[in-house]
């Protein structure tokens, strides 16, 4: 059993931000003190993550395309390019704001935002828009379009539909299942081509993709998926040794590729070998509540790359509860784990507000993500 986690709130007046955003972190806060038992997100926080999905969903502008031009008529706006991931800034983006929705629709189903939520998940996910979607990605010359990472948060979506017993989610899954099909091919074909994994902190990790990859491949029933991921898992990373933690952050980081790659390996080892595996591989963690592992410094929130310092803290925190989740439930690396996501959470939630579009319209997910996960995702 996870132990309760105890954070120290900092002087939530010094803030700056407004008083309905102090309220607001002060809210985020005591969440993370929360009993891995207790109900994870209050409603107040879910509605406030909500909003932020819903004001970007549908924002077409600013936007950052990720679009090879093989003529003028491919000079063509976003909306019209991926009509049902078009806002958010960016596609991933986009993808995973539907995902923090359909989420929160499906945990908070009596919630104000569910309506509106449900609203944008039904225009996004029209058929029509779907199958635009399906023609871009499988047009010649987009290969490489957002993999792994978009992919894999399209799988996290089609996955959170899977679970949702609901009416309108099963058609909105059977909707998004060319689309679902044709991202999982893609990874599919992939990987087997993909002679070394790729270590960085931002979007073309392959360890963090996996993780997610891997939970769809569960909840989906993908056997062959998960004898991929199983057998590129060996090849990757079976055998690493002293992960060099201590050269993490780099400075636009997201992602630790280090804890993203011991996430995922928790997933796909029995408890016995993972905690020998983590032994090699991360050979510093105390084993006992000692420090270890300071949160990472945010020094611009208005940087769109500076800014992600927010998401490495939210993302280590999930990591490490996820580590520690795989462990034997005695292993004395656990408590140093467990301090330190707590720590990772108390830093960055604060930072969850909306005041800066550059992390509003992304970190709401990652916020979503650890507050509603656990740290025990699908093994």
């Amino acid at each position: 059993m996870q132990r309760p986690l105890q954070v120290e709130l900092p002087d939530l007046h010094a803030l700056p931000y407004t008083p309905g955003m102090r309220k607001l972190c002060a809210c985020l806060l005591l969440l993370v003190a929360a009993p891995a038992g207790a109900a994870p997100l209050a409603a107040d926080a879910a509605a406030h993550f909500a909003q932020l999905a819903l004001d970007c969903v549908q924002r077409e502008y600013p936007n950052k395309i990720a679009h090879v031009l093989a003529s003028d008529a491919d000079a063509r706006p976003p909306r019209t390019l991926t009509p049902a991931f078009y806002g958010c800034f960016d596609w991933h983006s986009a993808v995973h704001a539907h995902w923090l929705l359909a989420r929160l629709a499906h945990r908070y189903p009596d919630a104000a935002f569910a309506a509106p939520a449900r609203a944008a998940l039904a225009r996004s996910l029209a058929p029509g828009a779907i199958g635009a979607e399906v023609a871009y990605l499988t047009t010649t010359g987009r290969a490489s379009f957002e993999r792994p990472y978009g992919l894999a948060w399209l799988l996290a979506l089609a996955a959170e539909l899977r679970a949702w017993d609901d009416d309108d989610a099963r058609a909105w899954a059977a909707a998004l299942t060319p689309l679902e099909q044709a991202a999982a091919a893609r990874i599919a074909d992939w990987l087997p081509k993909l002679a070394y994994p790729i270590r960085t902190g931002e979007h073309n990790q392959t360890a963090f993709a996996f993780g997610l990859i891997w939970d769809w491949a569960v909840t989906a029933d993908d056997a062959p998926m998960q004898a991929l991921l199983r057998e590129r898992a060996a090849h990757y990373y079976e055998g690493d040794r002293d992960c060099p933690i201590r050269y993490e952050p780099s400075g636009e980081d997201f992602l630790s590729p280090c804890l993203a790659e011991a996430d995922f390996m928790r997933r796909v080892l029995p408890p016995p070998q993972y905690a020998a595996w983590l032994g090699r591989f991360l050979p510093g963690i105390p084993h006992g509540a000692g420090p270890w592992l300071a949160p990472g410094i945010v020094t611009d929130r208005s940087d769109p790359k500076l800014a992600h310092i927010d998401g490495l803290n939210l993302s280590r925190a999930w990591m490490l509860n996820g580590i520690a989740a795989g462990l034997p439930a005695r292993d004395a690396r656990r408590a140093a784990l467990l301090a330190a996501a707590e720590e990772h959470a108390a830093a960055a939630l604060p930072a969850v507000t909306g005041e800066h579009y550059e992390g509003g319209h992304w970190l709401g997910t990652f916020a979503t993500w650890l507050l509603t996960s656990q740290g025990a995702t699908v093994r």
